[in-house]
Protein backbone atom coordinates (compact mmCIF):
# COMPACT_ATOMS: atom_id res chain seq x y z
CA UNK A 1 0.00 0.00 0.00
CA UNK A 2 1.33 3.55 -0.79
CA UNK A 3 2.34 5.11 2.08
CA UNK A 4 0.62 8.69 1.43
CA UNK A 5 -3.33 8.74 2.14
CA UNK A 6 -4.07 11.04 -1.63
CA UNK A 7 -1.65 11.45 -3.65
CA UNK A 8 -1.49 13.32 -7.27
CA UNK A 9 -1.67 11.77 -10.28
CA UNK A 10 -2.58 13.24 -14.05
CA UNK A 11 -6.44 12.08 -13.30
CA UNK A 12 -6.76 14.40 -9.77
CA UNK A 13 -6.55 13.48 -6.23
CA UNK A 14 -6.50 9.28 -5.75
CA UNK A 15 -6.60 7.37 -2.68
CA UNK A 16 -4.88 4.26 -3.34
CA UNK A 17 -5.39 2.48 -0.44
CA UNK A 18 -9.64 2.53 -0.93
CA UNK A 19 -8.76 2.78 -5.22
CA UNK A 20 -11.03 5.94 -5.78
CA UNK A 21 -10.49 9.71 -6.63
CA UNK A 22 -11.97 12.93 -5.55
CA UNK A 23 -13.27 15.21 -7.98
CA UNK A 24 -11.41 13.74 -11.31
CA UNK A 25 -11.27 15.77 -14.34
CA UNK A 26 -10.89 12.61 -16.46
CA UNK A 27 -13.08 9.17 -16.81
CA UNK A 28 -12.23 6.83 -13.62
CA UNK A 29 -13.71 3.35 -12.51
CA UNK A 30 -14.86 5.52 -9.33
CA UNK A 31 -15.46 8.94 -7.89
CA UNK A 32 -16.35 11.01 -5.32
CA UNK A 33 -17.34 13.93 -5.75
CA UNK A 34 -17.26 17.00 -3.57
CA UNK A 35 -20.25 19.15 -5.29
CA UNK A 36 -22.06 19.38 -8.73
CA UNK A 37 -19.78 22.30 -10.08
CA UNK A 38 -18.91 21.35 -13.44
CA UNK A 39 -15.51 21.92 -12.48
CA UNK A 40 -15.40 19.17 -10.36
CA UNK A 41 -18.42 16.75 -11.17
CA UNK A 42 -17.23 15.70 -14.97
CA UNK A 43 -19.37 13.28 -16.72
CA UNK A 44 -17.73 9.87 -17.66
CA UNK A 45 -17.09 8.06 -14.36
CA UNK A 46 -17.97 4.45 -13.84
CA UNK A 47 -19.48 5.47 -10.44
CA UNK A 48 -19.92 8.65 -7.97
CA UNK A 49 -20.08 8.63 -4.53
CA UNK A 50 -21.58 11.62 -3.20
CA UNK A 51 -23.71 13.53 -0.58
CA UNK A 52 -27.41 12.89 -0.59
CA UNK A 53 -28.05 16.30 -0.66
CA UNK A 54 -26.07 16.52 -3.87
CA UNK A 55 -27.63 13.74 -6.03
CA UNK A 56 -30.55 15.76 -7.70
CA UNK A 57 -27.69 18.19 -8.52
CA UNK A 58 -25.67 15.42 -10.09
CA UNK A 59 -28.50 14.04 -11.79
CA UNK A 60 -29.63 16.96 -13.13
CA UNK A 61 -26.36 18.48 -14.56
CA UNK A 62 -25.13 14.58 -15.40
CA UNK A 63 -28.14 13.00 -16.44
CA UNK A 64 -30.95 10.71 -14.75
CA UNK A 65 -29.14 7.48 -15.98
CA UNK A 66 -25.51 7.57 -14.25
CA UNK A 67 -24.71 5.22 -11.68
CA UNK A 68 -24.52 7.43 -8.62
CA UNK A 69 -24.31 6.25 -4.32
CA UNK A 70 -25.27 9.03 -1.88
CA UNK A 71 -24.67 8.93 1.70
CA UNK A 72 -26.20 10.90 4.57
CA UNK A 73 -23.22 13.84 5.98
CA UNK A 74 -21.06 11.97 8.55
CA UNK A 75 -22.13 8.75 7.16
CA UNK A 76 -19.03 6.67 6.88
CA UNK A 77 -18.79 3.90 3.97
CA UNK A 78 -15.46 1.28 4.19
CA UNK A 79 -13.52 1.67 0.54
CA UNK A 80 -10.38 -0.88 0.30
CA UNK A 81 -8.39 0.10 3.42
CA UNK A 82 -10.00 3.23 3.90
CA UNK A 83 -13.08 4.70 5.62
CA UNK A 84 -14.59 7.84 3.82
CA UNK A 85 -17.24 9.98 5.16
CA UNK A 86 -18.48 12.89 3.63
CA UNK A 87 -19.31 16.31 5.78
CA UNK A 88 -20.88 19.56 5.27
CA UNK A 89 -18.59 22.41 3.01
CA UNK A 90 -20.89 25.35 3.31
CA UNK A 91 -20.05 25.61 -0.29
CA UNK A 92 -23.43 25.18 -2.28
CA UNK A 93 -26.40 23.06 -1.68
CA UNK A 94 -24.74 19.49 -1.05
CA UNK A 95 -20.97 20.14 -1.14
CA UNK A 96 -19.27 17.96 0.65
CA UNK A 97 -15.83 17.52 2.58
CA UNK A 98 -14.22 14.23 2.07
CA UNK A 99 -13.05 13.12 5.17
CA UNK A 100 -10.18 10.02 4.78
CA UNK A 101 -9.06 7.73 7.62
CA UNK A 102 -6.33 5.05 7.35
CA UNK A 103 -5.08 3.27 10.40
CA UNK A 104 -5.28 6.49 12.70
CA UNK A 105 -4.33 8.75 10.06
CA UNK A 106 -6.86 11.21 8.98
CA UNK A 107 -6.84 13.29 5.54
CA UNK A 108 -9.38 15.85 4.39
CA UNK A 109 -10.10 16.93 0.84
CA UNK A 110 -12.37 20.44 1.48
CA UNK A 111 -13.45 21.16 -2.25
CA UNK A 112 -14.73 24.72 -2.29
CA UNK A 113 -16.04 25.84 1.11
CA UNK A 114 -17.32 28.67 2.74
CA UNK A 115 -17.21 29.57 6.67
CA UNK A 116 -20.08 32.44 6.78
CA UNK A 117 -23.91 30.14 7.02
CA UNK A 118 -26.57 30.52 4.71
CA UNK A 119 -30.38 28.93 4.42
CA UNK A 120 -29.20 27.23 0.92
CA UNK A 121 -26.67 24.67 2.49
CA UNK A 122 -25.57 22.84 5.42
CA UNK A 123 -22.54 25.21 7.31
CA UNK A 124 -18.88 24.35 7.04
CA UNK A 125 -17.69 21.76 9.14
CA UNK A 126 -14.39 22.06 10.78
CA UNK A 127 -12.56 18.92 10.75
CA UNK A 128 -9.70 17.76 12.56
CA UNK A 129 -6.87 15.67 9.95
CA UNK A 130 -3.29 15.61 9.56
CA UNK A 131 -3.25 16.18 5.87
CA UNK A 132 -5.61 19.41 4.69
CA UNK A 133 -6.33 20.02 1.01
CA UNK A 134 -7.99 23.44 0.54
CA UNK A 135 -8.72 25.45 -2.28
CA UNK A 136 -7.52 29.03 -2.53
CA UNK A 137 -9.90 30.68 -5.44
CA UNK A 138 -9.77 33.97 -3.22
CA UNK A 139 -6.54 32.94 -1.29
CA UNK A 140 -4.85 36.63 -0.89
CA UNK A 141 -5.63 39.31 1.67
CA UNK A 142 -6.98 41.77 -0.17
CA UNK A 143 -10.13 39.37 -0.33
CA UNK A 144 -12.00 39.91 2.71
CA UNK A 145 -16.13 39.61 2.65
CA UNK A 146 -18.60 42.12 4.33
CA UNK A 147 -21.24 40.83 6.01
CA UNK A 148 -23.58 39.52 3.88
CA UNK A 149 -26.70 41.25 5.22
CA UNK A 150 -24.89 44.54 4.11
CA UNK A 151 -24.70 42.84 0.85
CA UNK A 152 -28.37 41.95 0.52
CA UNK A 153 -29.01 45.26 1.95
CA UNK A 154 -27.36 46.79 -1.11
CA UNK A 155 -29.51 44.81 -3.68
CA UNK A 156 -32.70 45.11 -2.30
CA UNK A 157 -32.34 49.01 -2.31
CA UNK A 158 -30.80 48.99 -5.91
CA UNK A 159 -34.07 46.74 -6.95
CA UNK A 160 -36.47 48.97 -5.10
CA UNK A 161 -34.86 52.32 -6.81
CA UNK A 162 -35.26 50.34 -10.17
CA UNK A 163 -38.93 49.50 -9.35
CA UNK A 164 -40.05 52.85 -8.85
CA UNK A 165 -38.43 53.93 -12.08
CA UNK A 166 -40.26 51.65 -13.99
CA UNK A 167 -36.90 49.73 -14.79
CA UNK A 168 -36.28 45.72 -15.09
CA UNK A 169 -33.46 44.52 -11.94
CA UNK A 170 -31.27 42.17 -14.00
CA UNK A 171 -28.39 39.91 -11.59
CA UNK A 172 -26.21 38.08 -13.20
CA UNK A 173 -25.39 34.66 -10.78
CA UNK A 174 -24.09 31.55 -10.99
CA UNK A 175 -27.44 29.26 -12.00
CA UNK A 176 -25.83 27.02 -9.39
CA UNK A 177 -25.31 28.16 -5.73
CA UNK A 178 -24.92 31.84 -6.03
CA UNK A 179 -28.24 32.32 -7.59
CA UNK A 180 -30.10 30.27 -4.83
CA UNK A 181 -28.04 32.08 -2.71
CA UNK A 182 -29.67 35.79 -3.80
CA UNK A 183 -33.05 34.54 -3.89
CA UNK A 184 -33.22 33.34 -0.41
CA UNK A 185 -31.54 36.48 0.51
CA UNK A 186 -33.63 39.35 -1.20
CA UNK A 187 -36.72 40.72 0.01
CA UNK A 188 -39.24 39.30 -2.37
CA UNK A 189 -42.46 41.66 -1.48
CA UNK A 190 -40.36 44.43 -2.91
CA UNK A 191 -41.71 43.04 -6.43
CA UNK A 192 -42.20 39.75 -8.48
CA UNK A 193 -38.77 37.53 -9.33
CA UNK A 194 -38.01 36.08 -12.61
CA UNK A 195 -35.25 32.95 -13.27
CA UNK A 196 -33.70 32.68 -16.33
CA UNK A 197 -34.45 28.83 -17.14
CA UNK A 198 -30.90 27.24 -16.42
CA UNK A 199 -31.75 29.10 -12.76
CA UNK A 200 -34.98 27.85 -13.06
CA UNK A 201 -33.66 24.03 -13.36
CA UNK A 202 -30.91 24.29 -10.65
CA UNK A 203 -33.62 26.11 -8.37
CA UNK A 204 -35.84 22.99 -8.56
CA UNK A 205 -33.20 20.62 -8.17
CA UNK A 206 -32.44 22.40 -4.91
CA UNK A 207 -35.53 22.36 -3.59
CA UNK A 208 -35.94 18.74 -3.43
CA UNK A 209 -32.77 18.69 -1.08
CA UNK A 210 -34.76 20.93 1.31
CA UNK A 211 -33.82 24.38 0.15
CA UNK A 212 -36.35 27.46 0.63
CA UNK A 213 -36.87 29.79 -2.38
CA UNK A 214 -39.69 32.33 -2.43
CA UNK A 215 -41.49 32.11 -5.57
CA UNK A 216 -40.06 32.63 -9.00
CA UNK A 217 -41.70 32.05 -12.54
CA UNK A 218 -40.01 32.56 -16.13
CA UNK A 219 -40.01 35.16 -18.64
CA UNK A 220 -42.99 33.51 -20.09
CA UNK A 221 -45.43 33.61 -17.25
CA UNK A 222 -44.71 37.07 -16.44
CA UNK A 223 -46.71 40.13 -18.34
CA UNK A 224 -45.06 43.07 -19.99
CA UNK A 225 -46.55 45.34 -17.03
CA UNK A 226 -45.45 43.19 -13.94
CA UNK A 227 -41.67 43.02 -15.66
CA UNK A 228 -41.14 46.84 -15.00
CA UNK A 229 -40.23 45.90 -11.36
CA UNK A 230 -39.01 42.79 -11.43
CA UNK A 231 -35.83 41.18 -10.55
CA UNK A 232 -34.45 39.01 -12.82
CA UNK A 233 -31.73 36.65 -11.44
CA UNK A 234 -30.10 34.99 -14.74
CA UNK A 235 -26.23 33.12 -15.61
CA UNK A 236 -23.51 35.24 -16.44
CA UNK A 237 -23.43 33.87 -20.05
CA UNK A 238 -27.07 35.45 -20.70
CA UNK A 239 -25.47 39.23 -20.67
CA UNK A 240 -25.32 40.46 -24.02
CA UNK A 241 -27.35 37.75 -25.31
CA UNK A 242 -30.83 38.00 -27.72
CA UNK A 243 -32.21 36.75 -24.40
CA UNK A 244 -32.03 40.01 -23.02
CA UNK A 245 -33.51 42.03 -25.52
CA UNK A 246 -37.21 41.82 -24.26
CA UNK A 247 -36.26 43.75 -21.01
CA UNK A 248 -35.37 47.36 -22.63
CA UNK A 249 -33.04 49.49 -20.74
CA UNK A 250 -32.81 47.03 -18.01
CA UNK A 251 -30.22 48.09 -14.89
CA UNK A 252 -27.71 45.17 -14.76
CA UNK A 253 -25.71 44.39 -12.05
CA UNK A 254 -23.57 40.68 -10.92
CA UNK A 255 -23.08 39.47 -7.77
CA UNK A 256 -19.40 37.90 -7.33
CA UNK A 257 -16.50 38.20 -5.11
CA UNK A 258 -14.71 39.12 -8.20
CA UNK A 259 -16.56 42.45 -7.83
CA UNK A 260 -14.21 43.31 -4.77
CA UNK A 261 -11.43 44.14 -7.03
CA UNK A 262 -11.29 47.18 -9.18
CA UNK A 263 -12.50 47.12 -12.37
CA UNK A 264 -13.98 43.86 -12.92
CA UNK A 265 -17.43 45.69 -12.97
CA UNK A 266 -16.49 47.61 -15.57
CA UNK A 267 -14.99 44.62 -17.34
CA UNK A 268 -18.31 42.71 -17.30
CA UNK A 269 -20.13 46.09 -18.56
CA UNK A 270 -23.05 46.06 -15.56
CA UNK A 271 -24.32 48.92 -13.56
CA UNK A 272 -23.68 47.43 -10.31
CA UNK A 273 -20.97 44.81 -8.69
CA UNK A 274 -22.28 42.67 -5.30
CA UNK A 275 -19.54 41.65 -3.45
CA UNK A 276 -21.23 37.98 -2.75
CA UNK A 277 -19.04 35.11 -2.81
CA UNK A 278 -19.77 31.18 -2.02
CA UNK A 279 -15.76 30.70 -1.34
CA UNK A 280 -13.98 31.95 1.96
CA UNK A 281 -12.35 34.58 1.66
CA UNK A 282 -8.58 35.04 2.99
CA UNK A 283 -9.16 34.99 6.45
CA UNK A 284 -11.78 31.86 5.96
CA UNK A 285 -9.44 30.33 4.35
CA UNK A 286 -6.46 30.80 7.36
CA UNK A 287 -9.43 29.73 9.75
CA UNK A 288 -10.09 26.32 8.39
CA UNK A 289 -6.43 25.82 7.80
CA UNK A 290 -6.12 26.44 12.09
CA UNK A 291 -9.50 24.49 12.30
CA UNK A 292 -8.16 21.18 10.56
CA UNK A 293 -4.96 21.25 12.95
CA UNK A 294 -3.06 19.96 9.89
CA UNK A 295 0.55 19.67 9.67
CA UNK A 296 0.19 19.09 5.74
CA UNK A 297 -1.79 21.39 3.67
CA UNK A 298 -1.65 21.23 0.07
CA UNK A 299 -2.94 24.23 -1.33
CA UNK A 300 -5.25 24.27 -5.03
CA UNK A 301 -7.67 26.10 -7.26
CA UNK A 302 -6.86 29.78 -7.36
CA UNK A 303 -4.04 31.78 -5.74
CA UNK A 304 -2.54 28.52 -4.61
CA UNK A 305 1.37 29.70 -4.40
CA UNK A 306 0.62 32.93 -2.48
CA UNK A 307 -1.25 30.75 0.16
CA UNK A 308 0.95 28.20 0.44
CA UNK A 309 3.75 30.38 0.75
CA UNK A 310 2.25 32.65 3.41
CA UNK A 311 0.83 29.17 5.53
CA UNK A 312 5.23 27.78 4.94
CA UNK A 313 5.76 31.63 7.09
CA UNK A 314 3.37 30.09 9.57
CA UNK A 315 5.93 26.66 10.28
CA UNK A 316 3.28 24.44 8.21
CA UNK A 317 4.20 22.24 5.54
CA UNK A 318 2.18 23.83 2.75
CA UNK A 319 2.71 23.63 -0.93
CA UNK A 320 0.60 24.21 -4.23
CA UNK A 321 -0.62 21.72 -5.79
CA UNK A 322 -1.55 22.07 -9.95
CA UNK A 323 -4.75 20.89 -10.79
CA UNK A 324 -6.27 20.76 -14.29
CA UNK A 325 -9.10 23.06 -13.47
CA UNK A 326 -7.42 25.88 -11.25
CA UNK A 327 -10.79 27.79 -10.14
CA UNK A 328 -12.03 30.88 -10.86
CA UNK A 329 -9.48 33.64 -11.96
CA UNK A 330 -9.96 37.31 -11.81
CA UNK A 331 -10.01 37.52 -15.59
CA UNK A 332 -12.04 34.62 -16.46
CA UNK A 333 -13.61 33.34 -13.28
CA UNK A 334 -16.91 35.09 -13.64
CA UNK A 335 -17.87 32.75 -16.33
CA UNK A 336 -20.25 29.91 -15.44
CA UNK A 337 -19.25 27.04 -13.46
CA UNK A 338 -21.05 24.46 -15.39
CA UNK A 339 -23.51 26.93 -16.57
CA UNK A 340 -26.28 26.43 -19.45
CA UNK A 341 -25.30 27.48 -22.78
CA UNK A 342 -27.61 29.68 -24.54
Amino acid sequence: MSDAIIQMTPAGLYCPDGDFYIDPWLPVARAVITHAHSDHARSGMGAYLCSRPSEPLLRARLGPDVRIESRGYGEAVTLGAVRVSLHPAGHVAGSSQVRIERRGQVAVAAGDYRLHPDSTCAPFEPLRCHHFVTESTFGLPVYRWRPPREVFDEINAWWLANRDAGRVSVLFAYALGKAQRVLAGVDPSIGPIVCHGAVARMNQACMETGVQLPPFRLVAEISREELGGALVVAPPSAAGSPWMRRFGEASTAMASGWMQIRGARRRRAVDRGFVLSDHADWDGLNQAVRLSGADTVWVTHGHSEALARWLRELGLDARAIQTRFEGETAEEGLREEGEETL
